[in-house]
């Protein structure tokens, strides 16, 4: 036998063209035409857009707890506390007037609703106007939040009139003038 002889076992198949990166062809799996076909094609993925309607910050559905306030009325705080008592979040929540929101104590604002005549300690909390004249009216003070000190009411004062001697002129030279720019 001469090699001239040898044929091979199996018969040859046509080669395929094969386009970039591809196996199958021409077109590489991809299809005809369109978005997917092109080189450099990158479809935003389907979760983006999901992910982009939660809103930021502290997880999913929080509210957050600035804009919950509690409101609770005089007539309430007259029935409920003894002049000894001091007034706070804590403690009315301990009297059951405030309900806990996800586990902490919201802020407490007391209005002026109803009457009082016990002379009690208000500290941390937020007061309206009437209710802190009637307050202060039955002899209770009201605590600053932070420093849990006597609110001060604001002193306005008078501006004094300065009376400030003139001032001395200064001798002005006469400028000098420049030349018009040529158009």
């Amino acid at each position: 036998m001469q090699l001239n002889q040898l044929q091979p076992t199996h018969k040859r198949k046509p080669a395929k063209r094969v386009a970039r990166g591809g196996k199958k062809g021409t077109y590489s799996g991809r299809g005809l035409k369109g978005q997917n076909s092109r080189a450099g094609h990158r479809k935003m993925p389907l979760i983006r857009q999901f992910i982009k309607r939660y809103p930021k910050l502290r997880g999913y559905k929080f509210k957050g707890f600035d804009g919950r306030i509690a409101i609770i009325d005089l007539a309430l705080i007259e029935n409920k506390f003894d002049a000894k008592n001091i007034l706070s979040p804590n403690t009315l929540a301990a009297a059951n007037l405030v309900r806990k929101i996800d586990g902490h104590i919201p802020n407490v604002k007391i209005l002026g609703d109803g009457e009082i005549t016990k002379a009690i300690r208000v500290s941390g909390c937020i007061v309206s106007k009437s209710a802190r004249a009637k307050i202060e009216k039955a002899g209770g003070k009201i605590v600053d939040i932070k420093s849990n000190k006597p609110v001060k009411k604001p002193v306005i004062k008078k501006e004094a009139v300065k009376t400030e001697a003139p001032k001395a002129e200064k001798e002005s030279k006469p400028k000098a003038k420049k030349p018009a720019a040529k158009k």
